[in-house]
């Protein structure tokens, strides 16, 4: 696997996990999530760093799994 490979997953999942921690404090820690959103303040926070780290870390690692299938067909 190539260096650039390897950063690019390290960083997708990073990216990745941290949305999903995040998703999950905000529906279990932060009071939950109801049909107007979240109940606290932290809930809100927490939902809107996992809105915005679940795509950008999903879009990471195709980008990064892509990469690590054509580095092995060469």
């Amino acid at each position: 696997m190539q260096p650039d490979t390897r950063k690019l997953l390290r960083t997708g999942l990073a990216i990745f996990g941290t949305g999903v921690l995040s998703a999950t404090a905000a529906e279990t820690v932060f009071g939950g999530i109801g049909r107007m959103g979240p109940h606290t303040n932290s809930g809100w926070l927490a939902l809107v760093l996992a809105m915005g780290c679940l795509p950008t870390g999903s879009l990471t690692l195709i980008l990064a799994l892509m990469k690590l299938f054509a580095d092995r067909r060469k």
